[in-house]
Order: structure tokens, then sequence, then C-alpha cells
């Protein structure tokens, strides 16, 4: 199962992306930041809304240089059978990967046997391929897209500010703290 400080392996799979079917590689992201997020299934009913919302922010997320995708078990055709019909899912513009086999999802310790789905979870990685940050739980709750980017920013800040550290609930623009060995001693 993949952890954080991991390098994510180089996988293939068929994507839904822009009106197509086409073959995506995790390999394929490297040098950006990437945010995976694992769920359980199409046409579901939690699911539409978390993609809706990571729909409506993916320009942010572009402009902070990461690129997202989302995966289930289904397959390619059935993303694109429900980018069509739902208005929620229209919305979407980055990659569907479809996992119909699960090997992806049990690469990253996502899938739940018993039920054949991947539970909802999100890896943060860095452009070099090393997770960041992990978020995993119960497919009944739904995940924050805003808090997905915070999280985001947040990693690329202390990769590009060695020695400093984001509070809880640091948003850019606010104070950040420096690691010091002399306060570490002091703990």
């Amino acid at each position: 199962m993949i952890k954080v400080g991991d390098k994510i392996p180089d996988m293939e799979a068929e994507a839904y992306h822009e009106g197509d079917i086409r073959k995506i590689r995790l390999s394929d992201y490297r040098g950006k930041w990437l945010v995976m997020a694992f769920y359980p299934a199409d046409f579901t009913f939690v699911c539409p809304t978390e993609l809706e919302e990571l729909a409506e922010n993916y320009e942010e997320f572009k402009a902070s240089d990461a690129e997202v995708i989302s995966i289930s078990t289904d397959t390619a055709y059935v993303h694109k059978a429900w980018h069509d019909v739902s208005e929620a899912i229209g919305k979407i513009k980055f990659p569907m990967v479809a996992d119909p086999a699960a090997r992806i999802c049990r690469e990253f310790g996502t899938y739940m046997e018993d039920e054949g789905v991947s539970i909802r979870a999100t890896f943060i990685i860095n452009p070099e391929g090393i997770v960041k940050a992990i978020e995993m739980h119960d497919n009944s709750i739904g995940r924050s897209a805003r808090e997905i980017l915070r999280k985001l920013k947040a990693a690329k800040y202390t990769e590009e500010h060695p020695g400093e550290v984001c509070p809880a609930s640091w948003e850019p623009g606010k104070k950040t703290l420096k690691v010091s060995i002399d306060l570490i001693g002091k703990i």
C-alpha cells in the first residue's frame, strides 16, 4: 500500500478525457503536482457532488501547476456515458481514469474487496512522484475540493520554502512557522 513519502509506481490505464477514451500513464504527470481522487462508482449520490466541485475548482488547481485525475473501478465507457448524461459530471475537464480490474486501487490501498469499489481517497503527489498527503474515509462522507486545494498549496509552499511548515488551516499569504533545532530540544 502506498504511504506518505513513497514514490508512486508508473501505471497505465484508460481514461475518458476531452471527449475521447485514451491511455494515460501516471508518469505522464511527472514534472507537475498531481491530485488523485479515488471514488466508489459512477451514477451514485455523493460522487457527483465531489467531482463537480473538483471540476468547478479545476482552473485553480491548474493555476497551482497541478493536474487532477479521478479514478473509479468503472470502465472508461461508463465514465463517458455518465459525462454525457449528467450536468454535474459534464463540467469535468480532467481525466476520468478507468480501473475495472482494480489494479490502481489495490496498489494505492483504496480497494474494498467485499464491495468491489474504491473508498473515497485523495493523494497529493509532488512533481517527482512522491506522495505528500493522503486522505481516506468512509464512502458516506464527501470531500471538499477547497480543502484539497488548500493542502496542495501548503505542500507546494513547504517544498518551495525548506525549513518552513504550515500551521493548522494555513492559507497562502498567512504566517508559516520556521523549524528550529533549538525549539525541538525544548519540546
